[in-house]
């Protein structure tokens, strides 16, 4: 072998590794690069809902605190969602912090 053709083989060999652990693992969990992009927004909100009409509960969605997803047979979706409790009380306007994990599914 050349000197040439060995660099190239030694910087390849440098490089793939590097390439491989930069690439998202497949079923892993990714940061969410826009909470308040309005299909966030929307399963922020839907989270809530449901959450309300399964345990009668009074919740309010205030925002998206943050979130991550995953590619599945569809797409998981885990959001920390503000939330106020609907109850008037001394510290109102206190929102408090709550973990969601929504499926939805594509097709």
């Amino acid at each position: 072998m050349n000197n040439k053709s060995t660099s190239i083989l030694l910087l390849s060999l440098v490089l793939l590794p590097l390439y491989a652990s930069a690439s998202p693992r497949v079923g892993g969990w990714r940061p969410l690069s826009d909470v308040n992009d309005p299909h966030v927004v929307e399963i922020g909100k839907f989270s809530v809902s449901e959450y309300n009409k399964q345990s009668k509960a009074g919740l309010e969605f205030v925002v998206v605190v943050s979130g991550e997803s995953q590619v599945v047979a569809g797409m998981n979706y885990r959001l920390i969602v503000a939330v106020n409790d609907g109850v008037e009380t001394a510290g109102a306007g206190a929102s408090k912090n709550y973990e969601a994990i929504v499926w939805e599914r594509r097709g």
